[in-house]
């Protein structure tokens, strides 16, 4: 060996040790090691990015009869390309010496076609069906025309619609299942497959406009009505269906409801309302049966805790067994302070409706409810009293009722509105006269039931106004007076005409009806739970 290429071999062994350890110490890091990870991969990319460009140009020679070139769309290439840094080395880098045929444009282009509708799911299903919402205010044909309906579609739509269903009776928050057929997709022009043309989407073309002028979006158009489907109530099926012919027809399905019959009872603990509900009867039942007591007792001063119920109804439910309607309450009892109150479903009159009589054929209905509001505490009697607004001593002419605003006022009695206004103190106000020198008034209202005004006609318990906070008030409650002969009476102690008495035939009928229903009573076990109480009561399936 040459002495003189010892030093030379020496200094190459230093470099390459020191080489070496500063390897050694960029791969110690987790930098050093993404660098090189990162170096590798851009390589590889390269790599693959030139073999596939190379494939896309065209033949800088003429091709001879043993050899044959097929240009790569310029699709498939851009996704490949894309794809690339999760192909592997196989995928990119065919091995052996033979090269593959390509297929032909069409069959790629075919293929990646195919590829796109499986992603979008079944191409075949050319419809959509959205839920549309009535709102206050809102009409059919308005919520058809916002969804993008052609006008003439939501227009034979709504003229069959009219046959079987009155549009009036439409409510907010009816829904509606609404089906189109959806509008084809735009038309892609196919690419140029000219030799040595290279079709460039400008894919960032909207870039460029950032910052121009923006035009306001234009809703895309809902496609061809098909169909509207809704349910009015439980036991209504609407469907508006387009024929072959374009024209539409409307179908009510009506479901036939069965009648069950149900005795409910408890003890009330704290109140009527709550108790009932408790029990699992359902809360218009409840609602109603309030109503009926309502002129025979006070629910503020009358009831006790131990005090009981108990009530005979019917309620119709679907064939699946889901209530649908209340029916007639028969039947229905209060046991407080010793005391019984049967009240009967009886109709005299067949040209009247039925009216509720106690066990003697008294007309339940006196000419004043006791108590204008479900399930109200007075909070402040009839008399001289501390006025906490005004700060000194006063006559308060009426009785304060504690309830939430916006709880449903009823009419005491039958009669006409005189007065449906602002009224100092009072806040909003509303006297109704019954005739005979008596009437009634509300304060502090927040707002009157639709239709009520000056000169309006009321009937018992109709809800005539909403409590609330308005005026000379301290807190939400409702203010209530009886005047007799315009001056203001005690409510608690006014005494008022009852309701008539039944005599002669209509007393011996009646009474033969109130054996019948004591039979049925006796015979019927009473339910103490008609339904789970930590659902919805009216959601009770039938049992």
């Amino acid at each position: 060996m040459d002495r003189r290429s010892v030093p030379t071999q020496i200094n190459r062994i230093l470099d390459w040790r020191r080489s070496l350890s500063i390897a050694s110490t960029a791969l110690a890091t987790s930098d050093g090691r993404w660098a090189l990870v990162s170096t590798s991969m851009t390589a590889l990319v390269a790599g693959a990015m030139t073999w596939l460009a190379a494939g896309a140009l065209p033949p800088v020679h003429t091709p001879t009869q043993q050899a044959s070139t097929t240009f790569l769309p310029y699709t498939l290439f851009s996704q490949l390309v894309q794809a690339g840094g999760r192909m592997t080395s196989a995928s990119l880098f065919p091995t052996g010496t033979a090269r593959q045929p390509s297929p032909s444009p069409s069959q790629l282009d075919s293929a990646l076609a195919a590829e796109d509708a499986g992603d979008n799911g079944n191409p075949t299903s050319g419809t959509e069906t959205r839920t549309l919402t009535l709102e206050s205010g809102d009409t059919l044909a308005g919520l058809l025309e916002d969804a993008g309906v052609p006008n003439a579609d939501a227009n034979a739509a709504i003229l069959a619609l009219a046959k079987v269903y009155n549009l009036r009776s439409a409510r907010a928050g009816q829904s509606f299942q609404v089906t189109f057929q959806s509008p084809p997709d735009a038309q892609i022009l196919p690419p140029d497959t000219t030799p040595g043309v290279i079709n460039i989407p400008l894919a960032d073309q909207d870039d460029a406009d950032a910052n121009g002028v923006v035009t306001p979006a234009v809703a895309a158009p809902a496609g061809r009505l098909l169909s509207i489907a809704f349910s009015p109530s439980v036991e209504h099926d609407i469907t508006i269906a387009r024929a072959p012919d374009g024209s539409f027809s409307a179908n009510d399905a009506v479901k036939q409801l069965v009648q069950h019959q149900h005795r409910a009872g408890a003890t009330i603990d704290s109140s009527l309302y709550l108790a009932a509900t408790q029990a699992g009867i359902p809360t218009d039942v409840v609602v109603e049966m309030i109503h009926m007591f309502s002129y025979k007792v006070d629910f503020q001063r009358d009831l006790r805790p131990g005090d009981s119920f108990q009530v005979y109804y019917d309620y119709y439910y679907t064939p699946e067994g889901m209530p649908a309607k209340q029916g007639n309450i028969t039947y229905a009892e209060m046991r407080t302070g010793g005391h019984v109150i049967a009240l009967y479903r009886y109709q005299p009159d067949p040209n009247q409706p039925a009216d509720y009589f106690d066990a003697h054929g008294e007309n339940v209905k006196g000419m004043l409810m006791k108590t204008p509001v479900d399930g109200a505490r007075i909070s402040s009697g009839f008399g001289m009293r501390f006025h906490p607004v005004l700060g000194y001593t006063r006559m308060h002419k009426g009785i304060d009722f504690a309830v939430p605003v916006g709880t449903p006022v009823m009419a005491a009695g039958t009669g006409v509105v005189k007065v449906a206004g602002r009224l100092g103190g009072y806040g909003n106000y509303l006297r109704i006269d019954m005739g005979n020198g008596y009437g009634t008034a509300y304060g502090h209202l927040s707002r009157y039931a639709p239709g009520i005004h000056a000169g309006s006609h009321v009937h018992q318990g109709q809800v005539v106004a909403y409590s609330g906070n308005t005026g000379m008030s301290t807190g939400p409650h409702l203010h209530y007076e009886i005047l007799v002969k315009g001056e203001q009476v005690n409510p608690l102690k006014v005494k008022v005409a009852q309701g008539r008495k039944l005599a002669g035939k209509d007393l011996r009928n009646f009474l033969v009806a109130r054996l019948h229903t004591d039979a049925v009573l006796a015979s019927t076990p009473l339910e103490n739970k008609v339904a789970d109480v930590a659902t919805d009561l009216r959601q009770a399936k039938a049992r």
